[in-house]
């Protein structure tokens, strides 16, 4: 499967292919440690959460029965190459279908659509996108190799057909679960200062700065007022 955009002369051409080559470090000995901490964090923390991988199971079943428990979305991820991610449900089970009806509310800049009174959200759905608990089962993207434990969020391919090739140059790194937009604002950051921290981590990036960006992650998972 390949994905093209509207942007530029290059219509035509898959985003693999349109995606501007960034300075990043790409150093063979960085990306194997990476992977290995991705792999040891992911089994480790599948492992030790599973208690609440359960808790939120039931809870997001009695609130509706008969909705599925987990969220599954077309994402965009490096080099442009589409992957399945995976979320705790919480929204209501139409919530694609209602969102063009809400489009003119969106609270946020550029392509991205958000909303901090989103009327999908369930009871439920507020408390798990508030602690970002919501995000958990992605700890399975990123055993897979989909993702990393810290990269820059994976956008919507309804974003990426808007993007510049400026922007398109945040998809040269492997696709997240935090990275410096989740612990410098969240979703309160515009979409521009939001690409300029992802390309700031791509090109920074090091075993000691995935390592702080993750335990910053964790204190800040409760106390973030930004999450919606």
């Amino acid at each position: 499967m390949s994905v093209t955009t509207s942007d530029d002369s290059s219509t035509s051409k898959p985003l693999q292919q349109q995606v501007k080559q960034i300075e990043i470090n790409e150093r063979k000995g960085y990306l194997f440690t990476k992977r290995s901490l991705d792999i040891f964090g992911s089994i480790s923390g599948i492992v030790l959460l599973s208690f609440i991988f359960l808790i939120i199971t039931l809870c997001i079943k009695l609130e509706d029965w008969k909705a599925p428990i987990l969220f599954k979305q077309l994402r965009i991820g490096k080099d442009g190459k589409p992957f399945t991610i995976y979320k705790f449900r919480s929204m209501v089970s139409d919530a694609e279908h209602l969102k063009p009806l809400l489009l003119e509310h969106n609270e946020a800049t550029g392509p991205v659509f958000k909303m901090k009174h989103d009327p999908r959200v369930t009871k439920v759905g507020r408390f798990i996108r508030k602690t970002s608990l919501d995000e958990l089962p992605q700890l399975f993207n990123v055993l897979k190799g989909e993702m990393s434990l810290v990269g820059p969020r994976p956008p919507l391919l309804e974003e990426v057909v808007h993007y510049s090739n400026y922007e398109k140059q945040r998809l040269r790194g492997t696709p997240g679960l935090t990275c410096y937009w989740q612990v410098s604002g969240r979703s309160n950051i515009g979409f521009e200062q939001w690409v300029e921290l992802d390309l700031k981590y791509l090109y920074e990036r090091n075993l000691i700065i995935d390592i702080k960006l993750i335990l910053k992650t964790l204190l800040v998972l409760f106390g973030s007022k930004d999450a919606y």
